[in-house]
């Protein structure tokens, strides 16, 4: 019987970050440790014609300033090598040459004996360039837009879907229609933990890379690419993770530079970037959505069209899927979408929670309020009389989806039956009251990942695989699982993680880690306890002789008869037979494709929220939100609400604070730190409640699970916004929707 899975747990790596024993890429130290500042372009584009360098190498601690030329000639130059999560495309080369081709590229690195004089040396750089005209405004240049190149990495992400229908005779025939064109503002990730290398350099030439890092193999198989160094030579390690939120899906320049500061001068190396500097690589694109809904008489949605244009850079295609959210929640018969990209000076896009989805849903979420409205039907109903029990752009039936539950059980706690409908209708004294919902879906995702379990000679089980924890609670779900397939009491249980001479593991980001690599160890622990069944069965006078595996089930650290489980041998004197060694499983699981691509795969939600509306003023508060998830099989119902609640606290700062301000003028971003880049806070938040909705599904994975890291966010920036349409009468489809938009 299961005994942890399931229940709430605290986090077992919790103790070891309140109390500061868990170690970041910046707080680990090596004899002769030199420091690294980055210097980073002050214009958008054009090129160096000149760097002082005699001055700032004068600098008593100063080593070295490393630009484009004096760079060691490095493998990267000649290849064109890739990340995982790299898009199609030619990466960014720190260093490569002249070039400058967005503001705030990184065009030198000064080491020094101490963090402070590398600091005071960088202050000294000056720099002459000779610029060229830049453009980085996206709605200046939506002429511009075209398709996506295609690459390797665009196999992970789907095209647009192909039309169904006569979309533009439905909508023009239709007699209810709304129109939007949605503005979604550029965010930035910042982490509490900002980005850092300490690079190692070991005697014998090999490295050792403490990296902040989604995934210690990538930034393993980036390093060994860009230098031309073996695999073997280079080693990553990333236990712990101060949030990331997808930044970390990339490597980041400041472990170039850490790396190649460290072979050019033989010597350990800490390359940290500033919050200044976090603004300086990927970030959520800014991106421009029209959309077009048509409904018949009897509120039946029967055309919708999305249209999409996001920024990119002019070296690679980032791209997102932004528009294919609606085939997957409403059946309607006729669509069309399309989706481009505009190429400007600016730096690469990157991943970041919920990619696309967040940025698509909510304004398709938006436009149904908007028809709902127009048709006189209660938002719920209207959702309900266009629910769809299959992915209609891959006339794919759902392994499963609990949706109309969500619904049910989200209206029931939120008191959504008390609405008045008409804007404006709800007051509390000069405050106006709005009530709003949105549906939220996000994909259900399993990759192949490997894991090993070790029994050691004291009885204890390890388990590891090269996967992070950014903060989900990796450490503590996958201790779970280890736990309950061998039968083991939790203490006895360790999961590592974050270290590239781990068995094999991708990159922890779209919601996928868990089904992913909790698959790979529960795989893992099932061929150890194979394995260690076989050996009870060699021991002397073993009750289990001629007993079949299916027979037998592992309890209380031991292997039991299910027949009668008095009968019993512990694991303990199992490994007592293996001549004082431990016993050890290494595996390998991949996805039931053939049974997985029978049917669509995601984890869906209802969310409701209440805000209080200043009617002078034009000031938002969310007072209070719901959230209803169908995501499989929870875990651990404590980690899983606290992702949830992050996702509903993330969804309310999109909603109305986050933006990253652009001075075209400049091509830089200027609000680069915490003080004016808005973010929710304590006095921000108030009431969030979260509902796991029971829903069985044997078909996503072994374990049944469905990844719960992005859909806590996607729905909720639509709820808000049309919480604010019912109590102010204002649609406003351009997020962050701050006080000037309102008044």
């Amino acid at each position: 019987m299961t005994k942890y899975i399931g229940k709430s747990m605290s986090r077992v790596d919790g103790v070891a970050k309140v109390t500061g024993k868990a170690k970041y890429a910046a707080e680990y130290s090596a004899p002769d440790l030199a420091y690294g500042y980055v210097v980073c372009s002050t214009i958008a584009k054009g090129k160096i014609t000149r760097i002082n360098t005699d001055e700032v190498l004068q600098i008593p601690g100063v080593i070295q300033l490393f630009t484009h030329e004096n760079r060691p000639r490095l493998a990267c130059f000649d290849l064109n090598y890739k990340d995982q999560d790299a898009p199609p495309g030619s990466p960014f080369r720190p260093l490569r040459d002249e070039k400058v081709v967005y503001n705030g590229q990184p065009i030198a690195l000064v080491v020094a004996e101490t963090f402070e004089i590398a600091r005071y040396a960088a202050s000294l750089v000056k720099v002459e360039y000779e610029q060229e005209d830049h453009d980085t405004a996206l709605e200046h240049n939506l002429h511009r837009g075209r398709g996506p190149k295609s690459g390797v990495a665009s196999l992970l992400k789907s095209p647009p879907p192909k039309p169904r229908g006569d979309f533009e005779k439905a909508f023009q025939a239709a007699p209810f229609k709304t129109t939007g064109q949605h503005i979604h503002s550029v965010e930035h990730h910042n982490p509490i933990e900002m980005f850092a290398s300490t690079v190692v350099y070991e005697k014998n030439g090999k490295l050792t890379i403490y990296d902040k890092t989604q995934g210690a193999p990538n930034s393993q198989m980036y390093v060994a690419q860009v230098f031309n160094l073996p695999f073997k030579d280079v080693r990553v390690i990333s236990p712990y993770v101060g949030g990331a939120f997808g930044s970390g899906l990339r490597p980041q320049y400041q472990l170039f530079l850490a790396v190649l500061a460290a072979l050019e001068l033989k010597r350990s190396v800490r390359v940290s970037l500033t919050r200044q500097q976090m603004f300086t690589f990927g970030h959520r694109p800014a991106t421009v959505q029209n959309l077009s809904l048509g409904a018949t008489a009897d509120g039946t949605l029967d055309a919708i069209r999305h249209d999409a244009i996001a920024e990119t850079s002019r070296f690679e295609d980032y791209f997102e899927i932004v528009v294919n959210w609606s085939g997957m929640l409403y059946p309607a018969e006729n669509t069309k979408s399309t989706y481009d990209l505009v190429p400007l000076d600016v730096f690469t896009p990157l991943d970041m929670r919920a990619p696309g989805g967040v940025t698509g849903v909510p304004a398709l979420e938006m436009e149904i309020d908007e028809l709902a409205h127009k048709i006189g039907m209660d938002p719920i109903e209207f959702r309900l009389k266009n629910y769809t029990e299959k992915d209609m752009d891959q006339d794919l039936p759902f392994s499963s989806k609990e949706l109309r539950e969500c619904f049910r059980q989200g209206a029931e706690r939120f008191g959504w039956s008390g609405r008045k409908p008409e804007p404006r209708s709800m007051r509390r004294g000069h405050t106006l009251i709005g009530w709003g919902m949105a549906t939220g879906i996000w994909e259900a995702s399993q990759g192949p990942a490997r894991a090993e379990a070790v029994l050691t000679v004291n009885g204890k089980l390890r388990v590891t695989s090269a996967t992070a924890d950014i903060g989900t609670g990796t450490y503590t779900i996958m201790t779970q699982i280890a736990a309950d397939t061998l039968g083991m009491p939790i203490e006895d249980v360790i999961f590592r993680l974050g270290d590239s001479d781990m068995p094999l593991a991708p990159i922890e980001g779209g919601s996928w880690t868990a089904a992913t690599v909790g698959t790979a160890v529960k795989v893992a622990c099932e061929d150890l306890g194979k394995k260690l069944f076989k050996m009870a069965q060699k021991m002397k006078n073993s009750p289990f002789a001629d007993v079949k595996q299916d027979d037998i089930t592992f309890a209380d650290a031991h292997i039991r008869l299910k027949s009668d489980p008095s009968v019993a041998v512990s694991l303990l004197d199992i490994v007592g037979t293996n001549g004082g060694r431990a016993v050890s499983e290494t595996s390998t699981s991949l996805p039931s494709m053939l049974e997985q691509r029978k049917y669509a795969r995601a984890a869906h939600s209802a969310v409701f929220v209440e805000v209080e509306v200043d009617e002078d003023f034009g000031t938002v508060r969310v007072t209070r939100a719901v959230t209803a998830v169908a995501g499989g099989r929870i875990l651990n119902p404590k980690t899983a609400r606290s992702q949830i609640v992050g996702g509903m606290v993330w969804g309310i700062s999109k909603a109305l604070e986050e933006e990253s301000v652009m001075d075209h003028q400049f091509g830089r971003f200027m609000n680069h730190n915490l003080s004016e880049y808005h973010v929710a806070v304590h006095a921000d938040i108030r009431e969030l409640d979260v509902i796991f909705v029971e829903e069985n599904d044997t078909i996503v994975n072994p374990l049944g699970v469905k990844g719960l890291g992005e859909i806590g966010i996607v729905g909720m920036p639509a709820a808000v916004a049309n919480a604010i349409f019912h109590a102010t009468g204002k649609r406003v489809r351009s997020l962050p929707i701050t006080l000037d938009k309102l008044l």
